[in-house]
Formats: C-alpha cells, structure tokens, sequence
C-alpha cells in the first residue's frame, strides 16, 4: 500500500429490484483507501458465509468507476454515467455476460467530507436475458 494509505471501515450495500421483488446484501469490513492523482483507490477483502474470501478494488476516476473482484469470483465491472459497459463475471456456478448501463454516479472522497461515499444506479443484464435495477452505495471513514 502506499505511503498515504488510510485503514478505513467499509460499508457496502447493494439493493436488486426485479419487478416485484427487492433484494438488499449488506458488508461491512475492514479496508485501505489512498489517492494517486486525480486516482482514488479503496481496497477491503469480503468474507462470505460461504465461499473463499472476496478481494475488492474499487477504482475512482473523474467520471469513471472501475471494480474489480478476485479470489470466490472473478470480474471486473466498469461504471461511466450514461455509458453501456460489458463484462465477464466469473463465478462457482460458471460464467455470466454482464452488460451495465449506469444512470447515477456520485462519488465523495474522504478529502472532501468525514465520510467517503460512492452510490451507483445502474440497470445490468445477465446473460442477455434477465434485466434488474440495481442500486449500490459504498461508504468508508477512517478507523480511529
């Protein structure tokens, strides 16, 4: 980690909505957050019920969220406002085609207010076949 690595508390949330139904998985774990640049990087390891654990990368540029997952599932997930991104999501149960449309991107990094957030309105496909309305909200402060 670099020299201005910050431990911070990772809260993530995720909300799928499929017509009818909503569905909302919460984490909360320990990670690192540093800035390189216009570069904002927040790293933390999920631990699943089941499963190996999860190491995420959440990379945040000027209008450009990047997030990459390793180790229970393998994906990389691109986030532009307004943009369709594709992707492969690998998974226990096989592989998945990911396509994202991003409506809503805001980020708020912890230089700017006490406690950093990034939330994400996306649609995502699966498989060219099922579409859910996704709703995603990451926030991080420093440990103290």
């Amino acid at each position: 980690m670099p020299s201005n690595a910050k431990d911070v508390q990772v809260k993530l949330v995720t909300e799928i909505r499929d017509e009818d139904e909503r569905q909302t998985m919460e984490v909360t774990e320990s990670g690192q957050f540093f800035q390189r640049g216009d570069t904002q990087v927040l790293t933390f390891t999920e631990h699943p019920d089941e499963g190996d654990a999860i190491k995420t990368m959440v990379t945040v540029k000027p209008n450009h969220v990047s997030i990459k997952r390793s180790g229970g599932v393998e994906m990389r997930q691109v986030f532009q406002k307004g943009l369709e991104t594709e992707n492969l999501y690998h998974h226990t149960y096989g592989d998945f085609h990911m396509r994202t449309f991003t409506e809503e991107l805001e980020f708020l990094s912890l230089e700017e207010a006490p406690v950093g957030k990034l939330s994400l309105k996306y649609e995502m496909t699966l498989n060219h076949e099922v579409t859910q309305a996704h709703r995603l909200t990451l926030t991080f402060e420093e440990e103290s």
